[in-house]
């Protein structure tokens, strides 16, 4: 009875592990088929364009200071007001304009009496010199004191001419405290919005040293763009180049300009050498801000009707510009040499090898193509 027992386990033993083999013989002599993912070779227009971050400034922007020292005494607009040029934004306490013109106006005052003064005293020593001339001639004076009239008149026309310079020196000390006067009305010099103020209403300005800045004005309806460039793609710019970006907050509205200039001075940022790339753009709308941060394109070159498919298509690479690429045709892989032209980061052009409307192999059961 035992030995029926055990003789029947090695029966199901057996039975089990011929089964097993058949399964894993049958597996691996029918492998799954594998499954392609592919892309079209499409014909469409294909850019080239160096990619960078930017920020976005007003291009003009003007810091309003102050050029006399006082409190403000008043601030008539706020961060986010749009000013007219001429506009009358803020006053500096004028006492001390005012005070400066009237203590001018009354030195010009005395220095008028004191010029009389001395056109009187030496129209005086003129008729006495030459009445003493007339006695010097019919011998009834010395000629000593001739020359002592004559000294006496010379030194009144100094006189004259003293007072007159003091009296020039004082019209301008008098015509720069009415130019202080006007200084402590605080005006717009152009067309803009209030984009920052410095100094508040009741505070102290000092313009011994520099004019203190007071608020700030940019004219928001022309953006510059300052792309951060890296110095390995800085050699393939130059002014005129087609320049074009997008915003955080809309990342399908598209905002054009041309290459303005590159900046010959670089930056470095974390260890790395960056130049400014700069271009204008128009913003009738108001939607661009300052240091919003920009998504820059500036295209190098543009193919129309071009021959396109994923970077990720290309297999190994042959030669300069040359690749292997592989095509499903029928159901089954095919391999290819291509000749490729431009490329960016996405997309690259096919200049033979391929046509439009070919399947080629992107992965391969998920994993993409080496």
């Amino acid at each position: 009875m035992w030995l029926k027992g055990r003789k029947k386990r090695w029966v199901i033993g057996g039975v089990v592990l011929l089964t097993l083999f058949i399964l894993f013989y049958w597996h691996f002599s029918h492998p799954a088929p594998v499954e392609f993912k592919t892309i079209k070779v499409t014909k469409r227009e294909l850019q080239q364009s160096v990619l960078a971050t930017g920020q976005l400034d007003a291009l003009r922007k003007v810091d309003v200071g102050a050029q006399v020292s006082g409190q403000l005494e008043s601030l008539n607009v706020e961060i986010g007001d749009k000013v007219k040029k001429g506009q009358l934004l803020g006053v500096i306490d004028p006492q001390q304009a005012l005070n400066s013109i009237r203590e001018s106006e009354a030195t010009l005052q005395e220095l008028q009496a004191r010029l009389q003064q001395a056109n009187a005293e030496r129209q005086l020593a003129a008729v006495t010199l030459q009445r003493n001339r007339e006695l010097a001639h019919l011998q009834a004076l010395a000629r000593q004191d001739l020359d002592k009239y004559a000294t006496e008149l010379t030194v009144k026309q100094a006189q004259v001419d003293t007072i007159k310079a003091q009296i020039a020196k004082n019209q301008a000390s008098l015509d720069t405290a009415r130019l202080n006067l006007t200084y402590t009305r605080i005006e717009a010099p152009m067309d803009g919005d209030v984009v920052q103020i410095t100094t508040l209403q009741g505070q102290t300005v000092i313009a011994a040293q520099q004019a203190p800045n007071i608020l700030t004005l940019a004219d928001m309806h022309t953006m510059l763009v300052k792309a951060e460039v890296s110095e390995a793609d800085v050699i393939n710019l130059k002014p005129g180049q087609k320049a074009w970006f997008t915003v955080l907050g809309d990342p399908d509205k598209r905002f054009d300009g041309v290459l303005k200039d590159i900046q010959p001075t670089p930056v470095k940022i974390n260890n790395a050498i960056f130049y400014y790339a700069r271009f204008e753009v128009p913003n009738p709308e108001g939607l661009l801000r300052l240091q919003m941060t920009a998504q820059v394109h500036i295209q190098l070159s543009a193919v129309r009707d071009a021959l396109v498919i994923p970077l990720v298509a290309l297999g190994d690479q042959i030669a300069d510009a040359r690749y292997h690429v592989s095509v499903l045709k029928q159901g089954k892989e095919e391999k290819r040499e291509v000749n490729i032209g431009i490329r960016n980061n996405i997309d690259v052009q096919i200049l033979s090898g391929l046509s439009d409307g070919e399947e080629v192999i992107i992965s391969r059961g998920g994993v993409e193509n080496n």
